[in-house]
């Protein structure tokens, strides 16, 4: 079976959590590193004022650009996903609470300061950025981990979506893995894109990826989605905002060659 004709993944607004790990890096301020901030589960994080600004600007642009009715309405458990969720404001929303869209498991990194993460785990910072699919945090996972729950996802929707519209509410993590499956991206392609420092690449909080099957020109569907925009609500100059045909790379004998050729045989 085919997937929803339109997907729409909105990344939730800014949380606590994003707000106490920007003061660090920007300005040296770990002053929200609290005991009571640390000892709380992430999934608790609330929305800040700003978050919440976002989502309605989200929500704005959703009511406004998407003229479709949505027929299935997933947001992750996670407080700040909720919270995001509901004030979007599409009217006559049912949300469905999706464990598997809960956002990545930082491990020891989850709620470190820029202190930490340039001191004591500068190594695993630097680990982090050559290998971004594939690093893993201790005792946490690695975005190929959380790429196995978005198939999971992906299933639910081949099933019991198809030819239908569905919007879904997550994290950025969870959106890189979404970009992986649905746009099939090599290792090589998930590690330039994650790092670009375009911000028109990032997933900023209450960015918009839509994702669709329809065939320009031809008023007809594809068996998979052709054509993916991002879209930042709340300031356009961070995102693209245009759409872009989805290229799938295959590879022939040589050039997967060329590819192994980079890498150095180094035992005999």
């Amino acid at each position: 079976m085919a997937m929803p004709i339109d997907l729409v993944l909105v990344r939730h607004g800014e949380s606590e959590g994003n707000l106490a790990m920007r003061g660090s890096y920007q300005e040296g301020d770990e002053s929200a590193f609290t005991d009571e901030f640390k000892e709380r589960h992430s999934w608790q994080w609330r929305l800040t004022d700003e978050g919440r600004k976002q989502a309605k600007a989200a929500g704005r642009w959703i009511r406004g650009n998407l003229k479709m009715r949505f027929h299935g309405f997933f947001t992750s458990e996670y407080v700040r996903a909720m919270e995001t969720a509901a004030h979007l404001g599409i009217p006559h929303a049912e949300w469905k609470c999706e464990l598997y869209l809960r956002e990545r498991d930082g491990g020891v990194m989850e709620k470190a300061p820029a202190s930490k993460r340039t001191g004591a785990f500068a190594e695993a910072n630097e680990a982090r950025r050559r290998e971004p699919l594939l690093w893993i945090p201790e005792n946490g996972l690695s975005v190929a981990d959380v790429c196995l729950r978005v198939d999971r996802v992906i299933d639910t929707l081949h099933r019991e979506y198809a030819g239908k519209n569905v919007i879904i509410v997550c994290h950025g993590e969870v959106m890189w893995a979404f970009r992986a499956r649905l746009e099939r991206y090599s290792i090589d392609q998930f590690n330039e894109r994650k790092n670009s420092r375009d911000p028109r690449d990032e997933i900023h909080n209450c960015q918009i990826l839509h994702y669709t099957r329809t065939v320009v020109g031809s008023g007809g569907f594809a068996p998979y989605y052709v054509r993916t925009r991002s879209v930042c609500p709340w300031d356009m100059s961070r995102s693209s905002n245009e759409w872009q045909d989805i290229v799938r790379k295959k590879y022939s004998n040589s050039e997967l060659l060329k590819r192994v050729g980079r890498f150095p045989q180094v035992v005999a």
